[in-house]
């Protein structure tokens, strides 16, 4: 028997980062020592959003869902002893990203590589940030800009790496349909590319380097034959779109190169045991095409739904896509699909919708239009109900959440305390020393004399990077580089969404809705309200907002006025809103970890006030321990993902503001 040629295997990342610049490198260490083949670096939030570890805003934040980053002396540690030079590292950043690749480049040459070899890619895709994730910092014009002048620099400075990762993840996260997330990324990798070469900086002859360097980073969920096709859909429209509109002929540089985590939306809480199998099914999504096959790929942990994935957690992930690529025989074939009738209908059905609403995007003037319209935000709220209410019907059926929900005991959650990783309280008080030290340590005048030259640079229209890179090497903090451009830039607060959101369930008589929204209308009447007031909170910088816009909307359907304001968001900000809008309840939401600091601080600020007796309701990943403590620190429910009926939650709303307010229960059926 002859040996079969063997394609290359895709890179095998596991995205990880948490605590300090010293525990992640270790964790790399230890990965890339078990045979991973490219790093994925997750920042924290205050990191990822331009504010230092001491900031009122990174409160409860630091080191939690990612490794903290706030100056080259932490980007130092983080790559201690790993060769940049002979490494392939993604960095998922954004709004920051001109600031984490400045870093990373100047530590790479501290190390003796040159730039020029650097390989990686930084995600930089601002405008997913404004529909889905939350960490965007400026406006969409000065953002596009940032990315504008990654992408010219590297092509002429950094040419193998990657300065954008059009992000369409997040959007499947946020609801997005298969042709909403083909749409919405190639709309968006258009406004980039449109911008780029409107800049004058890229020579035409030297447009197709640029082509060639843009990515994807996508989602590939359980519906895993829908998912395949949905990548050949992709591949097929970014060929059309390079070769028509941009006149790009080489077909490698056309080539649809993307990267992928599998979906972490549809990992559950009830019976984590079931989420490796969906891992895998998720995973065959995008390696079985071959034509259509990752270039890199990183997996979730079966316990994601749960908490912060421990090392074993993460090894299992990365040993799956080793088993598929190393035992199994998949690399040995040519592409399995070519020929099917019936995935070429799937994605001709794909290419077609997507490219209906690509044009309705052209229309309203492109993508970032879309953004600042609320077009695409109102769209994603409202698939995403759609898709939470036909889990509550039933229509969707998610084994061990709405059917088969009988099981034995888990083995492994029979101790929840050690199923997953804890970040250490301390830490955060840690990392703030060490900042306050480097900023002691630092050339003073040098470290000023480069914010100074940023400002101006941002004034103006050079190139950011030269600036970036210059207070890099001048000790300059995140938080710093990060004013300096709001100083000139400004911020930016995103529509919400939810407005223009339709009512997903019905709420015909007799049904569920109807029987919450009398139960509503019965306890305002017996308040002396005209409605129930609810505000729905995002204290911290987490922007994962998905569950809070849903509640809203939901609320908002059974006759409730929903007070909501958005992400990031201080305890102070939060509680002075419920004061001025006098509501009869707060929900707050938080998927960072960050709950055991920011929800006692608003319960303690709602008694100084005198609005002790107002019931916090709180939404997010809590471990069972964590909630206890809530609970008995006076919030008056706790919600987890294994709660997936929100008309059942808005109806424990009601009856918690009934029990603070005194008045019998109420039950009202359909």
């Amino acid at each position: 028997m002859t040996d079969r040629h063997k394609d290359r295997p895709w890179l095998m990342r596991t995205y990880a980062g948490h605590s300090t610049a010293e525990a992640s490198n270790e964790l790399y260490r230890r990965n890339l020592a078990k045979g991973q083949t490219g790093l994925s670096v997750a920042f924290d939030l205050p990191t990822q959003t331009g504010y230092d570890p001491d900031h009122v805003l990174a409160r409860g934040e630091v080191g939690r869902v990612g490794v903290p980053v706030a100056h080259l002396g932490d980007m130092r540690r983080l790559f201690q002893d790993i060769p940049l030079e002979r490494t392939n590292t993604s960095m998922t950043i954004n709004a920051t990203a001109m600031w984490l690749l400045a870093l990373y480049q100047v530590v790479a040459e501290e190390q003796g590589a040159d730039p020029a070899g650097l390989q990686g890619t930084t995600q930089n895709d601002i405008v997913k940030e404004y529909l889905s994730r939350g960490t965007h910092v400026f406006p969409p014009a000065p953002s596009l800009r940032l990315t504008t002048d990654m992408i010219t620099y590297t092509v002429h400075h950094l040419p193998r790496w990657n300065p954008v990762n059009i992000c369409s993840y997040h959007l499947q996260e946020a609801g997005a349909t298969p042709v909403q997330e083909i749409a919405y990324a190639m709309s968006t990798a258009i406004a980039v590319l449109d911008a780029v070469f409107a800049s004058g900086r890229i020579a035409e002859e030297r447009r197709g380097d640029v082509v060639g360097r843009i990515s994807f980073f996508v989602n590939a969920g359980v519906r895993f034959v829908e998912e395949m096709c949905k990548m050949r859909a992709f591949s097929r429209i970014w060929d059309r779109i390079t070769r028509e509109r941009y006149g790009i002929e080489d077909a490698r540089q056309r080539r649809f190169r993307y990267g992928v985590q599998v979906n972490s939306l549809g990992l559950t809480e009830a019976q984590p045991e079931n989420n490796v199998q969906r891992i895998v099914l998720e995973m065959l999504a995008v390696t079985l095409s071959k034509d259509a096959r990752a270039r890199a790929v990183q997996l979730p942990a079966w316990n994601e739904a749960l908490g912060l994935p421990r090392p074993w957690d993460q090894q299992w992930s990365l040993r799956i896509q080793q088993v598929l690529a190393h035992e199994s025989d998949l690399l040995e074939y040519g592409d399995l699909f070519d020929g099917s009738h019936v995935v070429e209908a799937k994605v001709a059905e794909l290419v077609e919708g997507a490219l209906a609403e690509m044009d309705r995007i052209e229309e309203m003037g492109g993508a970032l239009a879309a953004v600042e319209s609320g077009y695409l935000k109102s769209r994603l709220v409202a698939a995403h109900a759609e898709r939470r209410a036909r889990i509550e019907s039933g229509e969707e059926r998610i084994v061990g959440v709405n059917c088969y929900e009988s099981t034995e005991p888990s083995p492994l959650t029979a101790d929840l305390g050690t199923a997953v990783m804890t970040v250490d309280p301390a830490n955060e008080a840690r990392v703030v020393a060490a900042l306050d030290a480097w900023r002691d340590t630092r050339d003073e005048t040098r470290a000023t004399d480069a914010l100074t030259a940023l400002k101006k640079a941002a004034a103006s229209t050079e190139n950011l990077m030269a600036a970036t890179l210059e207070c890099a090497r001048a000790g300059v903090t995140t938080g710093e580089w990060s004013w300096a451009l709001r100083d000139v830039f400004g911020e930016y607060r995103t529509p919400t969404g939810v407005g223009g959101a339709p009512l997903a369930v019905s709420a015909e008589p007799g049904s569920p809705l109807a029987a919450v929204r009398e139960k509503a209308a019965r306890t305002a009447e017996e308040l002396g309200a005209g409605r129930l007031r609810l505000l729905v909170g995002k204290p911290g910088l987490d922007g994962h907002s998905n569950g809070a816009e849903q509640i809203a909307v939901r609320a908002r359907d059974a006759g409730f006025e929903v007070v909501y304001q958005g992400i990031r968001l201080t305890p102070e900000q939060i509680v002075a809103a419920a004061l001025a809008e006098d509501v009869h309840c707060v929900g707050l939401s938080i998927l960072s970890g960050s709950h055991a600091a920011l929800v006692p601080d608003v319960l303690t600020r709602l008694r100084a006030a005198g609005a002790g007796e107002l019931p916090v309701i709180v939404g997010g990943i809590i471990p069972n321990a964590d909630a206890e403590a809530l609970r008995a620190a006076g919030v008056a429910a706790v919600f987890t993902p294994k709660d997936f009926g929100i008309t059942e939650i808005i109806g424990r709303i009601v009856d918690e503001i009934r029990q603070a307010n005194r008045l019998d229960p109420l039950e009202v059926r359909p």
